[in-house]
């Protein structure tokens, strides 16, 4: 048996490995590389095997980075199905058709960009004259932009899948419960255990017959922090077959971090919340809309339940967020007990309570944008590479009354990072002299607004709590590959294990391990 590492590998997106025995192939994730905008198509395009020689597909959880080429790869020829937990394939049903929506939107933005320069050049007109041309009703006209293209020979740029690939991949979905042993391939069997990173997140047992030997491999996907609320912590207790692992493929996002301690997180929100308001600002809040979201409208219930912070409206200006909040609401089985004790047992929904709203028409998100009295805005993309949130920072962030606060991992070359450390060096700075300059939307706005930072609120395990795992779960390790990290936070994670007295590697993308038992 053999492993191909071909994605998040000393990196954090694009997650994809593929699991090879004599008799089949099985995949691991096929996740979305993010990142710089032609970078990104780029790696995103090339499938670096032909899909159908895949039998299935396991899926750890349903963030875009694990789970957003999988219509690409329905659309290339695979023909199997992808197996994951029940949470995480209800997730997928809306995540894939919004990620298909955002494809087909900025393909088309990027057509009437390219025909509004290109046609300009080529026929003497105005850019002007060419745009009125191009437009109907102020929205860009598609039958129009499609006639220039082909009238003028251009290329035209395609969306990675449509939102019908997104729907056709959603049929290939199969939920699986928690430790409920399934067959994905020719002698190769699975089981999901909770990773506790967000709703349905999986840690994957593989049990695989190759050559006369069962051989165990562990995929953790994301690991979750421990005593955060609403799911429960990283499974630790595994059956006995699963105990003996020949190898871990180990994420390592914060493999050289320590976050904040969980329990800081609400005084911390607290006193953000209350210094923002006092100010007469909007707290702004760039959130995933899938995990990250649902955690801070349960933080936020909590607080104002206990009467802890100013009652001011709060809004989720995601259309997306807005209906996976809904799923989290579907799937109260898999909370753990401190949700059911702190609100279920009342009656209460942790993620529905008064001067909550969920903001759905782009004309109220419009208007939201306007609102100057102080309240509180949740909006995607959670990186700020993308949706509604851009257009709130457009509103918002040359005004010092106002805070955008940061609440997750930033990858590299996205305007969250750089809003994050910009914002924040200038903050240690004591905002002295002229503020950040910060390019998006084709425009520079000073960073003005106060840039704040609560990493507790990460889903993702930190350097303790991926020992903490590994310490006290039951599992009998034999080697660890280390995926998903930045290669400094990989380096120092391995170094960090060898000590402990594992066998580590850190593999490079294409290279291939070969398993023994």
């Amino acid at each position: 048996m053999q492993i191909r590492f071909y994605g998040a590998v000393r990196e954090v997106t694009g997650s994809m490995h593929m699991l090879e025995t004599e008799e089949d192939r099985i995949l691991l994730d096929c996740g979305m590389f993010q990142g710089r905008r032609k970078e990104a198509d780029r790696k995103n395009r090339v499938m670096p095997f032909d899909p159908s020689i895949i039998a299935n597909m396991v899926l750890s959880h349903a963030h875009i980075d694990h789970s957003g080429r999988i219509p690409l790869l329905i659309n290339r020829g695979f023909t199997g199905q992808v197996f994951c937990t029940r949470a995480t394939a209800d997730a997928c049903g809306y995540l894939l058709p919004d990620c298909a929506h955002i494809q087909e939107s900025d393909a088309d933005y990027l057509n009437y960009k390219r025909v509004r320069e290109s046609v300009a050049d080529l026929t003497g007109k105005s850019r002007e004259e060419i745009k009125r041309k191009l437009k109907q009703n102020g929205r860009t006209d598609p039958e129009a932009v499609e006639r220039y293209i082909n009238r003028y020979g251009l290329e035209k740029i395609e969306p990675l899948y449509t939102s019908e690939n997104a729907e056709q991949a959603l049929a290939h979905f199969a939920g699986q419960p928690y430790k409920s042993p399934v067959t994905v391939g020719r002698g190769m069997e699975c089981v999901f255990y909770d990773a506790g990173h967000i709703l349905g997140s999986a840690i994957t047992m593989i049990r695989a017959k190759d050559q006369g030997h069962t051989l165990n491999i562990c995929y953790t996907g994301d690991i979750g922090r421990f005593d955060k609320p609403i799911i429960c912590d990283p499974e630790l207790r595994f059956e006995e077959e699963d105990r003996d692992v020949d190898l871990m493929l180990m994420e390592s996002t914060y493999g050289d971090r320590i976050h904040d301690p969980v329990q800081d997180m609400t005084p911390q929100l607290k006193q953000i919340i209350t210094e923002t308001v006092e100010r007469g600002g909007t707290l702004l809040i760039p959130a995933f809309a899938f995990g990250r979201t649902q955690e801070l409208l349960y933080a936020i219930h909590d607080l104002y339940n206990d009467n802890e912070v100013p009652k001011v409206p709060i809004y989720v200006d995601s259309p997306l967020a807005t209906r996976i909040t809904r799923v989290y609401g579907e799937h109260p089985e898999v909370y753990d007990r401190q949700t059911h004790r702190d609100f279920l047992k009342d009656g209460m929904n942790p993620f529905m309570f008064d001067h909550l709203h969920f903001t759905e028409s782009v004309e109220d998100s419009m208007a939201l944008m306007r609102e100057e009295k102080p309240h509180i805005v949740l909006s995607a993309s959670g990186m700020c590479e993308g949706g509604r949130i851009l257009h709130h920072l457009r509103y918002k962030i040359h005004n010092e009354k106002n805070t955008i606060l940061i609440v997750g991992y930033m990858a590299a070359h996205t305007l969250g990072r750089r809003l994050l450390e910009k914002g924040l060096e200038y903050e240690e700075n004591g905002r002295k002299g002229e503020p950040p300059m910060m390019r998006f939307m084709n425009k520079e706005y000073p960073l003005k607004a106060r840039l704040k930072s609560l990493e507790g609120f990460s889903a993702h395990a930190d350097r303790n709590e991926m020992l903490r795992f590994l310490r006290e779960s039951n599992l009998r390790v034999k080697q660890i590959a280390l995926v998903h990290g930045e290669e400094d936070q990989m380096d120092s994670f391995a170094q960090t294990l060898k000590a402990e007295g594992y066998k580590v590697l850190v593999p490079r993308a294409g290279e291939s391990l070969r398993i023994r038992g």
